[in-house]
């Protein structure tokens, strides 16, 4: 199930409704048998596969718990080998089967290794991350293990964060399927407002650029000698791939927070920052501080020096990209990602000597250039994110940069006008948010007058209506 999508537009609040009928005692089992419904839309069987995880790590975090020395690491190998196993198995497999072939090929052998022809569960990169931290958690000493199989089991399965985020840590949400929430009129208010934002993000404005992002990267060679087209895909693809994963968190952290759940913020405003590092820890704050916690850390961050600390971030960067997909792209594009990340360590002094420069001349001048800079770091990783091979990603480059002519691809001049409108509109909201609104969760600059308000808010929902693309589309992260 698709949260922009009419089953979606039911099951909320029939869900919702139900769950603050019921006694406290019997609402987990109702939100996990939800979550099974919700979960069963895509692949029912796959349903099986969560089970067989959720049993593995349940029993391996009591025997965590209850052993000790070399058992209790053995006990942790086992629930870590069981997840990632099921992550190769589906995500990995053919793509591992696919070099072996190649290099055999290349060293002239003829293995002719068989693909499997299996589907990727939806979601399965989420849930398996927030399994292993369960496990990673009580291992540590940070977490006790639950006893309760049912409420462990809605801890993965939780259905507004089930199959794209934001990863969320043990200590964070399992106590709060204890506790009784009472219908609160200002946090349903606020959870519904978040949704609203988040809905407008995904079908006014990634969906509309959407169309004209497909175009360009589906086709790269239909475009041969139009330059300006590649930047305006480049910089209409940023933008996309931001607000759908965005509008995908803010529709699931709303929807929890109606029921009175709180998840981590899972986006921060990523294109206000103002170095490319910056951009790195405002975007999908709960994968990035996963590997910071539990791969960057371990290996020793930057403890051991500067050196040591940017091979650490490379091997970071490597598994984040192999993380996203089994396609080279990925690893590539989180690769390139590394390299500016590497620069601001490696020419400290020379940044700090040019943020010295451009704020020396005024504040905002420098928060503009900087801001921008960081924005097309992003947008030179992302090429190779949304290529289909590295092969188109190259020449999508080389046609960036050829400056062959000022010819320019318009598409659906509607589409392209009302997605502008869209993206003004957000970074308009995003400035007030980070600058201007006083209170830190506020989404939106609502008048203060009631009729005013259902002025606002009729407004925003005639927009989306209007300009909104109603086609189920599913959201880009569901793929990983």
């Amino acid at each position: 199930m698709v949260f922009n999508s009419f089953a979606f537009l039911v099951f909320f609040p029939v869900v919702t409704t139900i769950y603050f009928l019921l006694p406290h005692r019997w609402r987990w089992l109702h939100l996990l048998i939800a979550s099974c419904v919700f979960y069963m839309f895509f692949i029912p069987i796959y349903i099986l596969i969560l089970v067989f995880t959720i049993i593995i790590d349940y029993f391996a975090g009591i025997w965590i718990d209850q052993a000790q020395g070399s058992r209790r690491k053995l006990y942790l190998l086992m629930s870590i080998v069981a997840n990632v196993g099921v992550l190769a198995v589906f995500k990995y497999y053919n793509f591992f089967i696919d070099n072996i072939n190649l290099i055999a090929q290349w060293l002239g052998m003829n293995p002719d290794l068989k693909y499997l022809n299996i589907i990727l569960p939806i979601g399965l990169s989420f849930h398996t991350f927030q399994a292993m931290s369960y496990t990673i958690e009580i291992y540590r000493g940070n977490f006790k293990p639950v006893r309760d199989f049912g409420i462990y089991a809605l801890y993965v399965m939780f259905y507004p964060q089930l199959v794209a985020g934001p990863i969320e840590r043990p200590q964070n949400l399992i106590h709060q399927f204890y506790e009784k929430h009472e219908l609160d009129y200002r946090r349903v208010v606020s959870g519904l407002k978040m949704m609203l934002l988040g809905l407008f993000m995904k079908v006014v404005i990634a969906d509309r650029l959407g169309a004209y992002v497909s175009n360009v990267f589906n086709f790269p060679r239909s475009h041969d000698g139009e330059p300006l087209t590649f930047w305006v895909a480049a910089w209409f693809f940023a933008i996309q791939l931001y607000c759908d994963f965005g509008g995908y968190s803010l529709i699931a952290i709303g929807s929890a927070r109606v029921m009175g759940f709180t998840l981590m913020t899972n986006f921060r405003r990523p294109y206000l920052g103002q170095s490319v590092g910056e951009v790195w820890q405002r975007w999908h704050i709960s994968l990035t501080s996963w590997f910071r916690d539990y791969v960057f850390n371990p290996l020793g961050g930057y403890r051991k020096g500067k050196w040591r600390g940017i091979f650490n971030l490379g091997v970071l960067m490597f598994l984040a990209g192999l993380w996203h997909g089994a396609n080279w792209t990925y690893v590539l594009c989180f690769m390139v990602f590394f390299v500016f990340l590497a620069s601001r360590l490696i020419l400290r002094r020379q940044i700090e000597w040019f943020d010295k420069k451009v704020y020396g001349i005024h504040p905002l001048f420098g928060r503009i250039v900087n801001t921008i800079l960081a924005f097309h770091c992003g947008i030179f990783s992302y090429v190779f994110f949304r290529s289909g091979s590295v092969s188109d990603a190259l020449y999508y480059y080389s046609q960036m940069f050829s400056f062959a002519s000022f010819r320019f691809y318009e598409g659906d001049a509607s589409t392209l006008w009302y997605g502008i409108f869209g993206i003004v509109l957000l970074f308009a909201l995003e400035e007030w948010q980070e600058n201007y609104a006083k209170q830190k969760d506020a989404v939106f600059p609502e008048p203060k007058s009631k009729a005013a308000k259902f002025v606002f808010y009729a407004a925003i929902i005639t927009v989306i209506l209007t300009l909104g693309v109603f086609d189920a589309s599913q959201f880009i992260y569901f793929q990983f």
